[in-house]
């Protein structure tokens, strides 16, 4: 057997966050392995969040063929033509294949290995072909996998997951959604826009997560636009006919009973683990809500100071900002200089539509931590001359404000929400006042006066300094 490799850093999948996490480190001169049993890139060039944009995009088009008449233009309902959709949505995927893609990582001095990774001690990792790799250190980040809910019947029908979904070519008269988490809540509203009948489904409140009065003007879209929202509500079983699939359905009122042609199931994901063999790494898990995550520190330091993890193979129910993790994970690991992962100011995006953008503290969690010491800012989309003219006033931009005037966090539902929580983002990082945006330069007409008019009602309440009265009392004094 060959004599082991010795980066200073391994990365273990070949992923978004992998990927992030490993071009960091090549930036700072690090010498870098990473192992992929799959092929780089990861779920995010096959079943994430750029095929599901690439499909929000085309149901948006649909959509506003139907959304004329109040602008003066005669409405029709398209065609579609979902195989051409399909090669849309591949078209896409496969133009962003080469940033994330072997040729790239190879490019960059990444040694690439293909192979299922197993930890053969605390610093030593099997890669396959013989190759063991004994890095200064590691970093898991192997992502998720969908586990399907237990429904009897399920196997006995064919079924859609949000892997499979984007390949499909043919209309969907009824559409059965199980699971409203954020790509669920996506998918199905794509969907109904694309013409399809659709149904989503949910054991507990539909975008509980999201702050209450964001999510609410959502779900007023959503419920608008057609799709039947069934919330604390349970599937009991299915039942394959001759003409499509027969659901029960349970929830506090009695049983429902649908007739679908069609099913996605878009189940809660679980990091995957099982294979790395962690108990030798002398890696510990903890439980997480009903599956296990990562043990890990504020720095996403595992229990093995060699170890770190990010991304989805941190377990269930965190935000994930790649980026941020990877800045962390490499100025911890390869740089000694520890710092904090903080989940709350990863920026939390649901396409709804409107959208919905959190970053930084919701109210609920303000409240939670500051009880009544912290006030929230609001500005309506209603005062944007730009959502006026365009129609679509229904959203609102709230900010949380600590008594000293600092951002703690935003949140935002309505066009352009993404983009909004960026800027603020930027704001709660550089520990602006809110009171500072009122001095902002923005484009007229755009969303971005939004953020000028919470700054200007942040100022209203301030009082002039000392040095601002005296200085306005001596120019009094001047001719």
């Amino acid at each position: 057997m060959a004599a082991p490799l010795t980066p200073d850093l391994c990365v273990i999948g070949a992923g978004a966050s992998g990927i992030a996490v490993a071009e960091a480190a090549v930036r700072l001169g690090a010498s870098v392995a990473m192992v992929e049993r799959g092929t780089a890139g990861g779920q995010s060039l096959r079943s994430g969040a750029l095929a599901l944009a690439a499909l929000g995009a085309a149901a948006e088009k649909a959509a506003a063929f139907r959304k004329g008449a109040a602008f003066g233009v005669t409405p029709e309902e398209p065609r579609v033509n979902f195989r051409r959709m399909r090669d849309h949505i591949a078209e896409i995927l496969t133009e962003a294949a080469p940033d994330s893609g072997p040729a790239k990582l190879t490019a960059l001095g990444i040694d690439l290995h293909k192979a299922t990774a197993r930890f053969i001690d605390q610093r030593t990792l099997w890669a396959g072909n013989d190759t063991e790799i004994r890095a200064r250190r590691f970093v898991i980040a192997t992502g998720a996998r969908p586990l399907l809910p237990d429904v009897p019947g399920l196997l006995s029908v064919p079924f859609f997951t949000t892997e499979t979904i984007f390949e499909n070519t043919r209309k969907l008269s009824h559409l059965l959604v199980i699971g409203a988490g954020p790509m669920g809540i996506e998918i199905a509203l794509s969907y109904r826009r694309l013409g399809c009948d659709v149904t989503l489904i949910e054991p507990g409140p539909i975008l509980a997560g999201a702050d209450p009065e964001l999510a609410e003007i959502a779900l007023r879209r959503l419920r608008d636009d057609g799709v039947n929202l069934l919330d604390t509500a349970t599937v009991v079983s299915l039942h394959a006919r001759s003409q499509g699939i027969g659901v029960v359905a349970r929830s506090g009122d009695g049983s429902i009973n649908l007739d679908v042609s069609h099913i996605l199931v878009a189940p809660v994901r679980a990091p995957n683990l099982l294979e790395l063999d962690l108990d030798a790494a002398k890696v510990k898990r903890e439980a997480m809500g009903t599956m296990d995550g990562l043990k890990l520190n504020a720095s996403l330091r595992t229990s093995n100071p060699r170890v770190f993890a990010l991304g989805e193979a941190m377990g269930p129910g965190v935000a994930h900002d790649a980026a941020a993790e990877a800045d962390i994970v490499v100025r911890t690991a390869l740089l000694g200089r520890p710092a904090r992962y903080e989940p709350e100011a990863a920026a939390r995006l649901t396409l709804t539509d409107p959208p919905i953008a959190e970053i930084g503290l919701t109210e609920p969690l303000a409240r939670a931590r500051f009880k009544d010491a912290y006030t929230v800012v609001r500005a309506p989309f209603s005062s944007s001359e730009r959502a006026r003219a365009t129609r679509e006033t229904g959203g609102v931009v709230k900010v949380i404000v600590a008594p000293d005037g600092h951002i703690l966090g935003a949140g935002m539902v309505g066009p352009g929400a993404g983009e909004l929580a960026a800027i603020l983002g930027l704001c709660i990082a550089r520990k602006m006042k809110l009171a500072e945006l009122a001095g902002l330069s923005v484009p007229f007409p755009g969303h971005g006066e939004l953020l000028r008019q919470l700054g200007e009602k942040a100022a209203a309440g301030n009082s002039p300094s000392a040095l601002e009265s005296r200085l306005l009392a001596l120019n009094r004094l001047l001719p």
